[in-house]
């Protein structure tokens, strides 16, 4: 997959030139693979939009809040 087509949502940091993770909306892509996550290692995540809005909904209710401890 290119870059080409994709539309920049967020940028996860943005502090640094490191290559922070981005996550993008694939508008040619298949339903199950239009939301794209990047990481700094040049890694992709391709998942649907459904997965998406479970993902928020499990971060909002402080699922990830153990791991997000300093």
């Amino acid at each position: 997959m290119s870059d080409a087509g994709l539309e920049h949502v967020a940028t996860f940091c943005g502090q640094c030139s490191c290559g922070c993770p981005q996550l993008y909306v694939d508008h040619d892509a298949a339903p199950d693979r239009r939301i794209v996550l990047t990481d700094d290692f040049g890694q992709r995540i391709q998942m649907s939009e459904g997965q998406l809005r479970d993902l928020v909904a499990d971060v909002k209710r402080g699922v990830l809040d153990r791991i997000a401890q300093p």
